[in-house]
């Protein structure tokens, strides 16, 4: 298979300096010292490890994706996350950035995630810390005004809040935005609930939902705005999936208990799709627990009570951390990772609801299994 290419032609990419450090700021609060376009170090034929995506989508079409990745193959100090993007559909990736703390640790950056918000500008977020969710930990954004452009201008990397943030952001009907952050498995009301009033400017904490001691795992919550005005939380638990419901905005949430969808601990994805219909993307069947395998898409036409259809995206073992975006044309993008320590993929499939609903690709421009990145190298993995 065809690797593909990354240039480095990027000596036009200017970015704003990074905000002032002081002396007595964490080593993981510092702004990361490499923000740039990618060097020798992050050659995809140097990575031992890649995997857990996030993908957007402008409005003219503009694919970008990130992931994280590193020399190792492993989850550890060597982590630095990428940026790429696509102008063609798909069909070719550039990578652009690469946001890199201190390449050889201790800090890694990790859980990236992309969103082009309401007013245009696109937001590449991430998460900081030393060792393995490791805290004090922090979530990091840099957003482009132009994400049209293969090489737009960034403002300078910000601290938003503590923990992690790996799920999409949420615009409510009421204009506010919200950021599924979570302090993982570190405190009670872990899964957090941030608004934005002022686009962006700011961003305050309004309510957390409590995931039993037990059940903890990573939450990679996300919100969906029902129709009756509540917000229900889903998060990744050991059991799979567990939910909670507000309905005072987000102010108070009970304590998260198990859904009705099976699922394996893992991260799935679910978004209101421009029909009013909800999206999930999930491992295998609603009502069965499976392992990282089966990635199959569904429909719910009833705010989440029921699910329907089943679009087999990718059946394979080691399929694992759906997200994504619909366009205003109907085409649905879902991202995911595959073998990250082996064939170390990065895939995008393409495909509507009708496919959702047929249980088969029916729509002419559907496709799956699109390849991102292909990476290979790093440091082998020793045998015991």
């Amino acid at each position: 298979m065809r690797k593909l290419m990354i240039y480095s032609l990027f000596g036009l990419l200017f970015l704003n300096p990074v905000e002032s450090i002081h002396a007595e700021t964490p080593q993981a609060e510092k702004s990361p010292k490499h923000v740039g376009p990618p060097q020798e170090l992050h050659s995809i034929h140097n990575r031992g490890f890649q995997g857990i995506p996030s993908f957007a989508i402008t409005p003219k079409g503009r694919m970008w994706a990130t992931w994280y990745a590193g020399i190792s193959p492993a989850e550890d100090h060597n982590n630095y996350v990428v940026l790429s993007t696509s102008d063609d559909g798909g069909e070719s990736w550039q990578e652009v950035m690469v946001v890199d703390p201190d390449k050889d640790g201790p800090v890694r950056t990790f859980d990236p995630e992309l969103w082009v918000s309401p007013d245009g500008k696109l937001y590449w977020f991430w998460a900081q810390a030393i060792g393995h969710g490791g805290f004090p930990g922090g979530v990091w954004a840099i957003t482009a005004d132009d994400p049209e452009s293969a090489q737009p201008k960034w403002n300078a990397p910000r601290r938003i809040n503590d923990g992690v943030m790996m799920c999409k952001p949420l615009v409510l009907t009421t204009g506010e935005w919200v950021l599924p952050t979570s302090l993982w498995r570190t405190k009670d009301n872990s899964a957090q609930m941030m608004v934005s009033k002022d686009l962006g400017k700011s961003w305050k904490v309004r309510g957390a939902s409590n995931v039993p001691q037990k059940d903890r795992q990573f939450d990679e919550h996300m919100f969906v705005e029902r129709k009756n005005g509540s917000i229900w939380l889903l998060a990744r638990t050991n059991y799979g999936i567990g939910e909670s419901v507000s309905t005072d905005r987000g102010v108070t949430w009970p304590e998260l208990v198990p859904s009705t969808i099976s699922h394996p601990s893992a991260r799935f994805f679910v978004r209101r799709l421009n029909s009013g219909n909800l999206l999930l993307v999930k491992h295998g069947p609603i009502e069965k627990r499976t392992g990282r395998s089966h990635l199959t898409a569904y429909l719910s036409e009833d705010d989440g009570k029921t699910w329907g259809g089943g679009l087999l995206l990718d059946e394979r073992s080691g399929v694992s951390y759906p997200d994504g975006q619909q366009t205003k044309d109907g085409l649905i993008h879902i991202i995911y990772d595959y073998s990250r320590t082996g064939d170390r993929h990065i895939l995008l499939a393409t495909f509507q609801e009708e496919d959702v609903r047929a249980v088969k690709v029916v729509s002419k421009k559907a496709r799956l299994r699109q390849i991102v990145s292909d990476a290979d190298g790093g440091i082998v993995k020793k045998k015991p």
